[in-house]
């Protein structure tokens, strides 16, 4: 669907969180944030697509897909952004 948003499940402690944040927003793409340490359904997600682990960022995409701590180059080839 193409109104769907990119989903970011995250701690406010995480560099890693950050960093993918930061990367979205620098990009200018839309993305709910979502902290699973004060959102408990959101947590028990992150454990279910992380074999019972909480790793974060887990992202979710519009189309869907899941993927846990993608980093800058595959969140662009992902979202297809062009980044000068």
């Amino acid at each position: 669907m193409e109104d769907q948003k990119t989903i970011v499940y995250a701690t406010t402690w995480c560099p890693h969180c950050k960093r993918a944040a930061r990367f979205l927003d620098e990009n200018d793409i839309e993305y709910d944030y979502v902290n699973i340490e004060e959102d408990e359904h959101a947590a028990d997600f992150v454990m279910s697509v992380n074999k019972g682990n909480r790793t974060v960022p887990t992202v979710v995409f519009p189309d869907g897909s899941v993927m846990t701590n993608p980093s800058n180059l595959i969140l662009r080839q992902k979202l297809i952004v062009e980044v000068s």
